[in-house]
């Protein structure tokens, strides 16, 4: 089992769980909107009001707890500090994903892939310029079939067999890689990589570790974009106990810990801090397989984030673009129908915050910022008042993310009367099937029934979506569990679970 613990970083709060507070919620961007009170009393069930309380404090003691319940028309049925805001990690996709498809159209007549040009560079060379537009399944695999990086390869390949330089231009949108909040320990890894308008192979590198001899170092293997540092072990027995770091910033990535001698290669994926230098530099690679003599450098090209990248300085100044050029080639536009499916079912940080910045497009830069604007008209339209909310990314991975129970499920079930709610709805994971979920509900009532989007971040756990009570009416739902002792997730999301299981079984 692979182990990152060295990295892993933890909160311990002190709190209790808690009943809905009635005070209006201060807005970080101004004075708050009015927040609907907490549900009286008597809306309530009070037996199962008591049994689902019973079951929330078997949690660590400090979990603080946000749940409500209601029925497609707004009927209540339970709620425990309903309008408290709380972390709500990945279930920010729910709101990303939802405004994405409530523009579906223009989005997608908009959407543009990947492409190449040549341009004119130094000794008489043509340099290649790779230009990413947002495209999020670009790939270099060997077995690619779609949305290839050699496809690209092979028309500059039948035009020319010297090139310059190799840039990788992401200026399509601002070079807003991290989200604000977002924990700096994330970046090495998958789930916090860059985030830019060149992305291939989801952004990942992938290192494998091959057991040695005992005592000797395991082998360990990449395509030569990081400098590997082996400092690992080969021991005997079959538990391997890998160590993967490397700094922000840094092109050094050092392997530590044991491999055991029994134990199969491991593919490990990495997170890249500037992907349109890995894309370009992977496209150098391509090239020089197709015999195309690359006699410059791997460059990048990238736009600063600015000031008029946000909406609120920017006014009605120009909106911050580099020109579009023809290209030489350029792949199809993504289907982004198929990509909200992927990053609901299995949680795609990258691809939920490329929907944001391709948000943010419609009428800004790009930027979060623009996408944010996109985001909070959504919420207005569903009828979501904005002291309910906070969102500063589109995945969840920023700790400055704020969501109430209330706001979540009033979202939910504006969704429901959308024409597109079942495209959207069927994006969810769905319980003991798949996605994030597959392993949560098996063999209970809710067994491939409940369809609701998770969510997971340190100290912090999610869920909010569709599942039927025992009478066969659909019940919205959002749970949300905070300041989450460490060690201690499991047993908050077990309490969840519970929790849920009991309310569709009173309902």
């Amino acid at each position: 089992m692979r182990k990152l613990s060295l990295f892993a970083a933890t909160a311990l709060f002190a709190l209790s769980p808690v009943f809905a507070q009635t005070s209006p919620v201060p807005s970080p961007d101004g004075p708050s909107a009015p927040i609907a009170p907490a549900l009286p009393a008597q809306a309530q069930d009070p037996a199962l009001l008591q049994k689902v309380q019973a079951i929330l404090a078997a949690a660590p003691a400090g979990t603080r707890f946000g749940l409500l319940v209601e029925t497609l028309d707004g009927k209540p049925v339970i709620s425990i500090a309903p309008d408290q805001r709380f972390m709500p990690a990945s279930n920010t996709k729910v709101f990303t994903t939802a405004a994405t498809y409530a523009r579906l159209p223009a989005l997608q007549a908009s959407a543009q892939g990947t492409g190449v040009r040549l341009e004119r560079g130094s000794h008489g060379l043509n340099n290649v310029v790779i230009e990413g537009r947002g495209d999020p399944d670009l790939s270099s695999a060997a077995d690619c079939t779609q949305d290839c990086l050699a496809t690209l390869a092979d028309a500059i390949a039948a035009r020319t067999r010297h090139v310059g330089d190799i840039i990788g231009d992401d200026t399509f949108y601002p070079d807003d890689r991290w989200s604000p909040g977002m924990s700096w320990n994330n970046m090495p890894f998958t789930w916090g990589t860059g985030i830019s308008a060149l992305t291939l192979d989801n952004n990942e590198f992938a290192l494998t570790v091959t057991p040695g001899a005992v005592a000797k170092l395991p082998r360990v293997a990449g395509d030569g974009y990081f400098t590997l540092q082996n400092d690992a072990q080969t021991v005997a027995g079959d538990k391997s106990d890998i160590g993967l770091w490397r700094m922000p910033g840094s092109r050094v990535l050092r392997i530590s810990g044991t491999v055991a001698a029994g134990a199969k290669p491991d593919v490990v994926h990495l997170g890249i801090d500037d992907p349109a230098e890995y894309a370009a530099f992977r496209f150098k690679q391509l090239l020089e397989a197709r015999g195309v003599k690359v006699r410059g450098r791997v460059l990048t090209r990238h736009r600063p984030l600015s000031p008029l990248d946000d909406p609120e300085t920017r006014g009605d100044a120009p909106v911050p673009a580099t020109p579009q050029l023809p290209m030489l080639a350029q792949l199809p536009a993504p289907s982004l129908a198929e990509d909200v499916h992927l990053t609901n079912k299995v949680s795609q940080n990258l691809h939920a915050e490329l929907m944001m910045r391709r948000l943010g497009k419609i009428v800004g830069s790009g930027s979060i910022a623009d996408g944010e604007v996109q985001l909070t008209q959504t919420l207005t339209e569903a009828g979501v008042p904005q002291g309910g909310y906070y969102f500063a990314d589109g995945s969840g991975m920023s700790s400055y993310n704020r969501v109430t129970p209330r706001t979540t499920v009033t979202l939910l079930r504006w969704i429901v009367k959308q024409p597109w709610s079942a495209a959207w709805r069927a994006s969810l994971p769905l319980g003991g099937e798949d996605g994030t979920l597959g392993r949560r509900f098996r063999d209970t009532p809710l067994d491939g029934k409940i369809s609701a989007k998770t969510g997971s971040i340190n100290a912090s756990r999610a869920l909010s979506g569709y599942m039927p009570g025992a009478s066969g009416q659909t019940l919205v739902l959002s749970i949300f569990a905070n300041d989450i002792p460490p060690k201690g997730e499991r047993a908050a999301i077990a309490a969840m679970d519970a929790s849920l299981l009991a309310i569709a079984a009173a309902n």
